[in-house]
This record gives structure tokens, C-alpha cells and sequence, in this order.
């Protein structure tokens, strides 16, 4: 695929966005409607989140009607050798909550990958994306961050725990490793947004088991681009399936740590 396709699926992406985020927008700091639980009684979905995904599913109908779609919220449908993975609503509980962090993550792949992702945070207007053979970019400028760690011991790390409580009681077994061999630990709650930070230095290195497709499409994407190693994190079984960004000089010893 041409730098030039590349550019124009991007630009369907940032339009899909766009759209997602006017409804989203003024719901924020609202009474939340139509709120119900998924996979947990802690996992919501609300009018918010359909909401966000009926306007992307409007906008590659009308420019990409022959690809398929997998979506957090409406699931997949069968199409050509592009595929769209969208979650309209990075962070639902943030949102329901009035807390000032969540995102839109659109992305486009093909066979072998992805090829452009959007990650769009509505409350700060900060656009992150990148393509394949791109630069990421952040509100349209490159994004190069002043530094990257050489050492793990003063890497700030972020991470993010499930829904599932056992789930959540191996991941605070690994968060007792690593916490004493980093400088410190954030979690946000919004994985996409997590792994555009990490691409542009706000934090060194971010992890995560029990993430989905969606939650990671676009943000992985613009986290290789911005020259972090990416790795998946899978063991004993999917419900532990993540993903790790980190500098490729702290990558192995912070892997190891979280495999344990």
C-alpha cells in the first residue's frame, strides 16, 4: 500500500473520529443515560458509547462501504482486506465518572497490520496519529520526545487492571515487582490514551493484560512509529493476553519483570 492510500484511509479515520467526538462531547459532565454492564458488574456501557460508534459506522459507510468493521460495541461484520477497529469510547468508566480522560481510537489494517491510526482526546483536542511508513504525529506535528530512559529504575511506567477481580489480583502480583524497580507507577484508565502518552514521553513505558483489539489497533500503531518496542504479553492463558510499549533499552528487563 502507497504512502498515498495510506494518507487517505488516515483521513477517513480522523473524519470518523471527529465524529464520534461531537457526541461525545456534549454528554460529558452530564447524567449518564441508558448505562449497563457488559462483561462485569463494573463494566458500563452507555448511550455515549452507541452513540459515538453509530456516527463512525456512518462515516466509513459512506467512504470504505466494501471493509469490515470491529467495534467494542456492535462487534464485527465481514468485508474486504481492510478491516476497521474502533473503540468510540476509550475509558466509558472515566467518562460516566466526569473524569477528564478518554478517547476515541480508530484504526484501519490489512493482512499485514495496521495501516493508520487515530486516537482522539476530545476534552484536550490533542490528535495523535500515525501510518505505517509515517511519522506519528500530535495535533499534526512530529512527535519526538526530549528523552528516552536507559535505565528501568527511573522509567515512569503506567499500566491499567481489568474488570475480572481475579484477573485484577494477578495483575497487582505484578505490580508489587515492578513497582520497586521503576520511578513510578501511573494508571489513567484509558489504554489508548496510555500508549500515546508513552509514544511522546509523558510516560517512559506502558502495560497491560486483558486488553482487547480495539483498545490497542490505533495506539500501538503510533507507539512503534514513535520508535518504542512493542511486545505482547500473553501467558497462561487469554484472559492475560496485553501488550507492553516500552524504549527499546528497558524493554527486556521490564518484560521479564511483568512475566515474572
Amino acid at each position: 500500500m502507497s504512502p498515498d492510500d495510506e494518507a487517505q484511509l488516515l483521513a477517513v479515520a480522523r473524519e470518523a473520529a471527529d465524529a464520534a467526538a461531537a457526541e461525545l462531547r456534549p454528554r460529558f459532565g452530564e447524567s449518564a443515560r441508558g448505562v449497563r454492564t457488559k462483561s462485569t458488574p463494573t463494566d458500563l456501557v452507555s448511550d455515549a458509547d452507541l452513540a459515538a460508534e453509530k456516527a463512525i459506522r456512518s462515516v466509513l459507510a459512506k467512504h470504505r462501504p466494501g471493509d469490515s468493521i470491529l467495534a467494542e460495541e456492535g462487534g464485527e461484520t465481514e468485508g474486504g482486506e481492510v478491516r476497521w477497529v474502533v473503540d468510540p469510547l476509550d475509558g466509558t468508566i472515566n467518562y460516566l465518572y466526569g473524569i477528564p480522560a478518554f478517547a476515541v481510537s480508530i484504526a484501519c489494517q490489512d493482512a499485514a497490520g495496521a495501516i493508520a491510526g487515530v486516537v482522539l482526546d476530545p476534552v484536550r483536542n490533542e490528535w495523535f496519529e500515525a501510518t505505517r511508513s509515517g511519522a506519528p504525529t500530535l495535533n499534526g506535528e512530529p512527535i519526538q520526545p526530549a528523552t528516552r530512559p536507559e535505565t528501568l529504575g527511573v522509567a515512569m511506567v503506567a499500566t491499567g487492571f481489568g474488570y475480572d477481580p481475579e484477573t485484577r489480583a494477578r495483575q497487582a502480583e505484578v505490580l508489587t515487582r515492578v513497582l520497586p524497580r521503576v520511578r513510578d507507577i501511573r494508571r489513567v484508565g484509558a489504554a489508548a490514551l496510555d500508549l500515546c502518552w508513552a509514544a511522546c514521553g509523558r510516560y517512559d513505558a506502558f502495560y497491560e493484560r486483558g486488553l482487547n483489539p480495539w483498545d490497542v489497533a490505533a495506539g500501538g500503531l503510533i507507539a512503534a512509529r514513535a520508535g518504542l518496542a512493542v511486545r505482547d504479553l500473553v501467558a497462561n492463558g487469554d484472559d492475560r493476553a496485553g501488550t507492553l510499549v516500552a524504549p527499546p533499552a528497558l524493554v527486556d528487563e521490564l518484560h521479564a519483570l511483568i512475566l515474572g
